[in-house]
């Protein structure tokens, strides 16, 4: 299987600048959720494969909302590559780095955000040809310093930082040279998801999209 539009990853960066992290119970929800989110100015949507209803989610996204770039969250294995891509998954992000699953990712040309909390992570996943990367969990692995620390050392790699990333915060990842966006769940609260809030995450959207980086 293998995906038919391909951007690369750092177009998926580039594109806004919050990617937010999606957990979806409920695939009623998925639809009218990439519909505020777009309306927010947020199109590359992470939905996570931590509940058995992601990957109809994922399907539903691509197929009713082409606006949207649906992308699969949590990648943790080739299966997983796979089915995201089947499902119409555009992009991947990966909480760790396995050289499996970038393989996986390459062949089906999927773009991948495989995550990094070492310096060690970082130089594996650069020698498999990967330079953009999901600094995973940001806040509990060392946050604003050690991004600044690798600004050194790893010059050539730029980090989507994911984890304790909040409103609040966000401003600051941003201002940094090596940060091209950041991910985060604040634009979408379970809280409103289960309401069915729309206009709530579409707020939320909106000012996400308009941080400055």
């Amino acid at each position: 299987m293998a995906v038919k539009e391909t951007l690369t990853a750092l177009q998926v960066m580039r594109d806004a600048p919050v990617i937010p992290v999606i957990v979806l119970h409920d695939v009623a929800h998925a639809v009218p959720l990439a519909r505020a989110l777009v309306a927010g100015g947020i199109r590359m949507l992470e939905v996570t494969l931590r509940t058995p209803q992601a990957l109809q989610c994922i399907e539903a996204i691509a197929k009713e909302v082409p606006e949207a770039v649906a992308g699969a969250g949590t990648i943790r294995s080739s299966a997983d590559a796979q089915a995201s891509a089947l499902a119409g998954a555009k992009f991947g992000v990966s909480p760790g780095y396995t050289r499996a699953v970038g393989k996986a990712c390459r062949d089906i040309g999927l773009p991948l955000l495989p995550g990094v909390a070492t310096g060690s992570e970082i130089m594996t996943a650069q020698e498999d040809g990967f330079t953009e990367l999901k600094f995973f969990p940001a806040m509990q692995a060392g946050g604003l310093p050690m991004l600044k620390a690798w600004q050194g050392p790893f010059g050539d790699v730029t980090f989507c930082p994911t984890g304790g990333v909040s409103l609040g915060n966000a401003p600051d990842f941003l201002a940094l040279s090596n940060v091209a966006c950041v991910g985060g769940s604040w634009i979408v609260p379970t809280d409103a998801i289960a309401k069915g809030d729309w206009a709530r995450i579409e707020t939320l959207a909106r000012e996400a999209s308009q941080l400055k980086r």
